[in-house]
């Protein structure tokens, strides 16, 4: 199931969360099960979430009409044929800066059905290909 966490409204809304100012990464999990009440990374992987390789940074990031997009990341994973789903989170204060403990980096969305989805990470890296079309990689409202 993919979905969006409640927490990511809320950060939103009270500045906790800025996609265009927090660093945003993109991460290959496997072993989730999704749970909207989830708040931070040490939720997921203290469910059992799994995380593969080492997280993408989001590039030449935009929001535009509610419209979050940015270029295609490549996560460098190691070699697994397990079913990953993709982790996207704000790593960084909202301002941006060093990433913070994982106790503190604030969920934003579990994506692990659609094209391409989930996963096989097979010989390594992943390139992630959002849609170039709405809601590219998530719309708001």
């Amino acid at each position: 199931m993919s979905g969006y966490f409640t927490a990511y409204a809320e950060g939103i809304q009270d500045g906790s969360i800025n996609q265009v100012t927090g660093v945003i990464k993109v991460a290959l999990v496997r072993s989730y099960t999704f749970s909207a009440s989830h708040k931070f990374v040490s939720d997921v992987t203290s469910a059992g979430g799994v995380v593969n390789g080492t997280p993408a940074t989001l590039a030449n990031r935009t929001v535009t009409g509610g419209v979050f997009d940015s270029d295609d990341p490549v996560i460098a994973a190691t070699a697994s044929t397990a079913d990953h789903g993709l982790l996207l989170y704000q790593a960084s204060a909202p301002t941006g800066g060093a990433d913070v403990a994982a106790t503190a980096q604030r969920l934003i969305g579990w994506f692990d059905t659609g094209t391409g989805l989930p996963i096989k990470p097979g010989t390594g890296n992943v390139t992630v290909a959002w849609p170039n079309t709405n809601p590219r990689i998530l719309k708001v409202g």
